[in-house]
């Protein structure tokens, strides 16, 4: 298990994890994540591997369809920093262009097949 940390633009949203070593990311294909053309963990962190560091009243949560799924972003850049699932309420993935020392164009990325759920 290797440590990471990750923040928004501005730096008002910070985040690290616990997590084996980056070497794939995922790319989903459901509403929200096709027009965000983000890369995530492929990874899912459970909670007591997560943690949050926002400053007061920045970080911000879109919910949409279900309303299971949590979208994280920053308040002032906009910049969305991770969620929480749909399949495992609680649990997170992180946008990996957040994550300090993560290339993601280095990346292999592997498709998520979100529109069908």
């Amino acid at each position: 298990m290797k440590h990471y940390s990750g923040a928004c633009h501005c730096g008002a949203v910070c985040f690290s994890f616990t997590a084996n070593k980056i070497d794939t990311g995922m790319r989903c294909d459901c509403s929200i994540c096709e027009k965000k053309g983000i890369i995530m963990s492929d990874e899912v962190i459970p909670p007591d591997r997560f943690a949050i560091d926002a400053r007061p009243g920045v970080l911000k949560v879109y919910r949409f369809g279900s309303e299971t799924a949590s979208h994280y972003f920053c308040g002032l850049c906009g910049v969305h920093t991770f969620v929480q699932t749909r399949l495992n309420p609680g649990h997170y993935r992180a946008n990996l262009g957040c994550v300090e020392g993560v290339e993601t164009s280095q990346l292999a990325i592997e498709l998520y097949d979100g529109k069908s759920l």
